[in-house]
């Protein structure tokens, strides 16, 4: 069997009896002209390695093995096994499937991912998009580029810009080291079962140089502080961290709000700490 001629999605999810479950947060996307939009949102991807996280049925990662990607791809749920063995087997050797928790990927498939600069592609779980996300921010697999579906709330928070209140900490770390913004949005109806949100396809691409690891880690202490106390002029909120003597060495105006300082202004705040820690 080759892909050309596996069965249709629902097909394939009726003959194995097949529902989406609740606690994995599961709605399928089954209509592969959308899948195959998504594949080529993310860019040209004849022979490069793409991780995949939650395949399913396996309609995006059809998707990504006809646009030519070597495919990665990692699903918690066992019931999809017999699926997804089939698709590994018309595939030729382009897809690797592995059972478990994308949060706590095996070392040796980290260290693929790493060697092999890969890339992200994924429909995500809506209960752990976020989680996942900061996991390729800061953690030790940071992609090059994701191409990553949320419900469109997260994604509304992902991109927003200063002044609103989507914007807080999720978007300066984000901001801080991606280029973010939205390329696709999709109807709840567009899946199935359809969830209570839309969604929207999300397309990041690592900032160079990369910030360093201490300066990312002292960003996300001072955006906890800000954002926690965000309806506070940030001298307030910022106290524990020096307060107004803080955003005066970063050139902050420490009157504002946490939403209305610009994601470089973060950084001055960060870099102030630091130094003022050292």
């Amino acid at each position: 069997m080759t892909l050309d001629n596996l069965p249709p999605l629902r097909e394939s999810l009726a003959a194995g009896g097949i529902t989406a479950h609740r606690r994995f947060g599961q709605h399928f996307l089954l209509d592969l002209n959308v899948c195959r939009k998504i594949a080529r949102l993310a860019g040209p991807l004849g022979g490069e390695l793409v991780l995949e996280i939650g395949p399913g049925p396996g309609g995006l990662t059809r998707a990504l093995l006809e646009a030519g990607a070597r495919v990665i791809a990692i699903e918690k749920d066992e019931r999809f096994a017999p699926l997804l063995g089939e698709l590994e087997a018309a595939a030729g050797g382009a897809l690797t499937v592995a059972l478990g928790d994308a949060l706590a990927l095996d070392e040796r498939v980290l260290d693929v991912l790493v060697w092999q600069n890969a890339s992200v592609v994924a429909n995500l779980p809506y209960n752990v998009g976020a989680a996942l996300l900061l996991e390729w921010l800061i953690g030790p697999f940071r992609p090059r580029a994701m191409t990553l579906m949320f419900q469109k709330e997260l994604a509304a928070r992902i991109v927003a810009p200063p002044g609103g209140r989507d914007y807080g900490r999720l978007s300066i770390i984000v901001q801080a080291l991606c280029e973010a913004k939205i390329v696709l949005d999709l109807p709840a109806r567009a899946f199935t079962p359809p969830p209570k949100v839309d969604s929207s396809v999300v397309q990041l691409r690592a900032r160079t140089p990369r910030l360093d690891d201490q300066l990312t880690e002292a960003l996300q202490v001072v955006g906890r502080h800000a954002f926690g106390q965000r309806r506070k002029m940030l001298r307030s909120s910022l106290r524990p961290l020096g307060g107004e003597s803080l955003c005066v060495s970063a050139g902050i105006d420490p009157t504002v709000r946490a939403q209305d300082v610009p994601v470089q202004g973060y950084l001055s705040l960060a870099r102030a700490w630091l130094d003022h820690a050292a």
